[in-house]
């Protein structure tokens, strides 16, 4: 049976791999809040208009990510596909694991990509014209200091390097976040409002950066990258501080119980942040393909062995994969694991 390995979210194809009716399934595959930011109704009259840069969401993304210097994309993605066509053919380092969109992109663009343990992250800036991370990396959970970041763009700088920093998951750690801080040549922070506010739906992020890149990128892309319902809706959630404040809190408790429900049955995660937990183990494959057959997805990566696991979405759905962890299938692989 073929596994799922290259997106999260792919739920329509493991109800067909494994016969099981999409609705039936919890789905951890993702990385997404699964109790987002309630949308409200949208006025009919975003659907009858073509988007306007003069609404509400830029001044709500500035104020929400202490920053003047954005542009909105159609996603994080739209920016990650565009970003190697602004740079002359480089020597790129990325991290592995690592959502592997970024290497394949800048592969594809015809760019030099080097896949980098973190050990070798220091050892090998002197050789690379662009450095790209993830923070916290999804989906190991590896964290970079300010300070450390810093250092790298400015060693990156002084020969017209880029450093690229993805904060998709940063939203509940902002105190790691370079988003408030002020923009400097080659130094380009990627924000999305997929994960914290679970709002993947609506193809909304932002670039940081200094004007040029943002002039450059905003070229590529042309005009209307976000519909205007889709603005309407994120300006919106960026300015709900009460919302925010009280999921952050939430979302850190749910992540510790993740942590102990995995570690109690077998399976200590080797890391995650407060949206996901990553269990590296040989066995990632079989444990993937149980639980599946329980109609639990998970994400599933080859190299190295591991699964991804989200939150559940309410009390059912908790109690639903503690009963999965205790299938006899998982409890015979995890004596294996042990013994």
């Amino acid at each position: 049976m073929t596994m799922l390995l290259e997106h999260g979210g792919c739920l329509q194809l493991a109800a067909r791999q494994f016969g099981i009716p999409a609705a039936d399934w919890l789905d951890l595959s993702t990385g997404i809040n699964p109790n987002g930011w309630p949308v409200p109704p949208v006025p009919a009259e975003c659907w009858l208009r073509l988007p306007e840069e003069q609404d509400e969401l830029l001044p709500a993304a500035r104020a929400y990510y202490g920053n003047s210097s954005l542009l909105a994309v159609a996603g994080s993605q739209a920016a990650i596909q565009t970003l190697p066509r602004l740079r002359p053919q480089s020597r790129v380092g990325f991290l592995h694991p690592a959502y592997a969109e970024h290497a394949g992109a800048w592969q594809r663009a015809g760019h030099q990509v080097t896949a980098l343990q973190v050990h070798a992250l220091e050892s090998a800036l002197p050789a690379l014209d662009v450095l790209i991370l993830i923070n916290p990396n999804n989906p190991t959970g590896c964290r970079w200091p300010i300070a450390q970041l810093s250092d790298w763009h400015g060693r990156l700088q002084q020969r017209g390097g880029w450093l690229i920093v993805d904060e998709a998951f940063i939203d509940t750690t902002p105190e790691l976040s370079l988003s408030p801080l002020p923009v400097k040549p080659g130094l380009i922070v990627l924000r999305s409002l997929g994960k914290f506010f679970g709002l993947a739906g609506i193809r909304c992020g932002f670039v940081i950066a200094e004007t040029a890149i943002l002039q450059r990128l905003a070229a590529e892309l042309g005009p209307w990258a976000i519909s205007h319902p889709a603005r309407y809706a994120a300006a919106r959630a960026l300015k709900d501080t009460q919302w925010q404040r009280e999921t952050a809190i939430r979302l850190k408790l749910q992540s510790r119980r993740l942590t102990d429900l995995l570690s109690e049955n077998g399976w200590p995660p080797s890391g995650g942040c407060d949206l996901f937990q990553w269990i590296e183990t040989e066995y990632a494959g079989q444990l993937h393909r149980i639980l599946a057959e329980q109609a639990i997805l998970t994400r599933l990566f080859s190299r190295p062995a591991s699964v991804r696991l989200g939150l559940p979405k309410d009390e059912p759905a908790w109690r639903r994969l503690q009963h999965a962890l205790a299938h006899p299938g998982v409890l015979a692989l995890q004596a294996v694991k042990s013994g």
